[in-house]
């Protein structure tokens, strides 16, 4: 996928077992390459194929932990979280998209767009003297939910969003991807029962983003970044 003009993520990288071993995972990876060649690219990895990445020119940057569990968190009222609907109001979409903007190497608007819309999804802005200081989203997916993005000002903020996104799920099986440099990102799931289930390497091709890990709680998606 590209994103803006100088940034890239390659995910959804897999083959059907029958027909590995042919070549044809190459010939994907190739044309991938190609589409993204010029930009700095950006990919999580499963841990055991590091060295293969690293051959085409991917440097470890962090790990990603995938921590799953059971949504515990009771639902509380708090008037700072104001639920969005994405496309309305206008202001506030804007905010979110302008707000995301630190936390990812390109513009992605029409991404965000596409992403946080209501469809299935519910996504929460954190607003606090009419500043907006964190927002986060919930989606389902093949085994209960997950939650992605979450990025937050402080760990406050992040542990208010996080338990409102999940009030909903109570007893479902949830999943949150914490960047491990991020210990409060790491102690937050902890806290909500949630252990590490699968990690990935975050490895980039040219130069490594320098991206505010303290204030992200949970990356967008590991497949498109």
């Amino acid at each position: 996928m590209r994103y803006g003009q100088s940034f890239g993520f390659i995910g959804f990288y897999i083959c059907r077992p029958e027909f590995r071993g042919k070549g044809h995972g190459m010939e994907v990876w190739n044309a991938g390459m190609e589409r993204l060649s010029g930009r700095t690219i950006g990919l999580d990895g499963v841990v055991a194929q590091q060295a293969n990445y690293a051959k085409s020119g991917f440097v470890l940057a962090h790990r990603n932990i995938r921590f799953g569990g059971l949504a515990t968190a009771s639902e509380t009222s708090d008037p700072r979280l104001v639920e969005v609907g994405f496309t309305r109001p206008v202001g506030l979409a804007g905010a979110i998209i302008g707000y995301d903007r630190d936390f990812f190497p390109a513009t992605r608007e029409r991404f965000m767009r596409a992403w946080l819309s209501p469809a299935g999804r519910r996504t929460l802005a954190f607003i606090e003297n009419n500043q907006l200081l964190g927002y986060g989203c919930v989606r389902p997916c093949q085994t209960g939910a997950r939650v992605g993005p979450l990025f937050a000002d402080t760990p406050a903020i992040a542990e208010r969003i996080f338990g409102a996104l999940t009030s909903r799920l109570r007893g479902m099986p949830i999943f949150l991807d914490v960047p491990e440099p991020n210990s409060e990102a790491v102690t937050l799931a902890k806290r909500h029962g949630l252990e590490p289930v699968f990690e990935t390497a975050r490895m980039y091709s040219g130069d490594t983003p320098a991206l505010p890990l303290d204030r992200m709680y949970g990356i967008t998606t590991l497949e498109l970044g």
